[in-house]
């Protein structure tokens, strides 16, 4: 079995070997790959479980995500607890085992033909990734679904927010929330881009090399997935600054900042 690990601990994090240790317990022939997002961004979690579910790979995967900001209830917790756990099956067979907090569901609650809380305790750690979650991921993955409770529908979780920041790229490319069947303007319309406080004007391009060295573009970018019943595959815009860094022209900024186009 393939898994997927994406967590808030942050890269290189001994965290990531911690948990990877306990899932490897229960499911020894497991091969595990570790992606970090930074801290409390279930948005970030949210897109990478789409992107990396909804897109072909190996024909048995678990995903195991946890993000757990713990912003369910402002009060102080009680022995650590948290948002709950949850399961979704995926229309290609791909199972995903994680917390609800957030975006985490966002990307793919349209698509999920199962999707259910999980009964285990929401408390118990401080490290409920680690010492509780594990043995109920690895029944999940080995289809024992004993502990499966009650139907969630796409309405309880929250939608994807429009026109933020998703993800930035080892490039220093912005990938956005911004549908890209939703941008109507033809190839080389100049246009001003505002992330945060920075504006800079960018060139829609249907293909991002399609600009000289040095122009920021506004494209479609590599994200993206194709799903049963949906005639086109969705894809994401992305800023893209050719020979440089569009993270960089834009003050660097973090994930979930708005993007507004302003010209």
């Amino acid at each position: 079995m393939f898994i997927s690990l994406i967590a808030d601990y942050g890269t290189g994090d001994p965290a990531f070997t911690e948990v990877a240790q306990r899932l490897q317990m229960a499911l020894p022939q497991a091969q595990l790959h570790l992606l970090s997002v930074p801290p409390f961004s279930t948005l970030a979690t949210g897109f990478w479980i789409a992107q990396l579910g909804l897109n072909p790979g190996p024909k048995e995967r678990l995903i195991y995500h946890n993000c757990a900001p713990r912003q369910d209830d402002p009060e102080a917790r009680r022995d650590n607890e948290g948002e709950g756990l949850t399961y979704a099956l995926l229309p290609n067979g791909v199972k995903v085992v994680g917390v609800n907090a957030g975006y985490t569901l966002s990307f793919i609650k349209h698509h999920a033909k199962v999707l259910h809380t999980v009964n285990v305790d929401r408390g118990g750690s401080q490290f409920r990734s680690r010492d509780v979650f594990p043995p109920a991921a690895a029944a999940l993955a080995n289809e024992d679904f004993k502990l499966l409770g009650e139907l969630l529908t796409p309405e309880q979780i929250p939608d994807v927010p429009s026109d933020r920041v998703a993800w930035v790229d080892g490039y220093g490319n912005l990938k956005t929330t911004i549908p890209a069947h939703t941008i109507q303007l033809e190839p080389q319309t100049k246009v001003v881009i505002r992330v945060g406080d920075a504006v800079s004007d960018a060139v829609y391009s249907d293909g991002s090399f399609k600009v000289p060295e040095g122009t920021l573009a506004f494209a479609p970018g590599s994200s993206g997935w194709s799903a049963p019943g949906e005639a086109e595959p969705q894809r994401w815009m992305e800023l893209f600054l050719r020979g440089g860094s569009a993270w960089e022209r834009f003050g660097k900024p973090r994930l979930n900042q708005k993007i507004t186009r302003i010209a």
